[in-house]
């Protein structure tokens, strides 16, 4: 998944590229407007995180020039400003979304998994291994047998064949949840259902590991 970080504060850039690096995303930083705005047109990204306030050319002269060449590519825009008006003007633009300075990174990170969920929807058959999901019908099949999963393992499920080789954080499971309308988990409620999956998963030829610290991995068995 490649990301354009486009953010002219040296030292946040710096932070948030390794972050979003150690989540699964291959960041390319863009230091001012101009320089987000070439690259926007070179070369293709899944997804871009514009701040507001670039030196050179702002976000939303940015945005507003990549619309017009990729309509449906993913914005998410970084600003320090919390007035109406410019959240709703970055919005008119043409943003997906948005998130206020100062913000938590995994604040910023399950909007961005929120974001591309939403913009990106997985196909109606994404086999692996031995399991195939339907997304349109919220359906899970091993070896052509129905699994049967309540909505938050449907949820989990999709999310982790979705970031597939990729570490899950807990924050990202939390959200997930929160997006389909449910509480998210407190306690020991998402080890319960990693261990629902991995029995249900037994005859898949995958594997749930835990990724101590971090999360959890979906693997095809070798």
């Amino acid at each position: 998944m490649k990301l354009l970080l486009a953010e002219d504060d040296a030292m946040l850039a710096d932070a948030l590229t390794t972050q979003l690096g150690g989540a699964g995303f291959e960041v390319e930083h863009a230091p001012n407007g101009a320089v987000a705005d070439y690259l926007l047109q070179k070369q293709h990204f899944d997804m871009a995180v514009l701040d507001i306030g670039l030196p050179m050319m702002d976000g939303l002269a940015v945005l507003q020039h990549v619309r017009q060449t990729h309509p449906t590519l993913p914005v998410l825009l970084l600003t320090a400003r919390d007035a109406l008006d410019d959240r709703v003007a970055g919005l008119q633009a043409g943003a997906d979304d948005y998130v206020t300075k100062p913000f938590d990174f995994p604040e910023l990170l399950a909007r961005l998994q929120a974001l591309l969920r939403r913009t990106q929807p997985a196909s109606a058959s994404a086999p692996f291994g031995r399991l195939s999901l339907d997304a349109t019908s919220r359906r899970a099949v091993v070896g052509g047998e129905p699994l049967e999963l309540s909505g938050r393992e449907w949820t989990l499920l999709e999310l982790l064949v979705n970031q597939r080789d990729k570490v899950v954080t807990k924050e990202q499971i939390n959200q997930a949840w929160s997006d389909e309308g449910g509480e998210t988990g407190g306690g020991n409620s998402i080890e319960v259902y990693i261990h629902r999956l991995r029995r249900k998963l037994e005859d898949a030829g995958l594997v749930i590991r835990t990724v101590r610290g971090l999360g959890y991995l979906l693997e095809a068995q070798t």
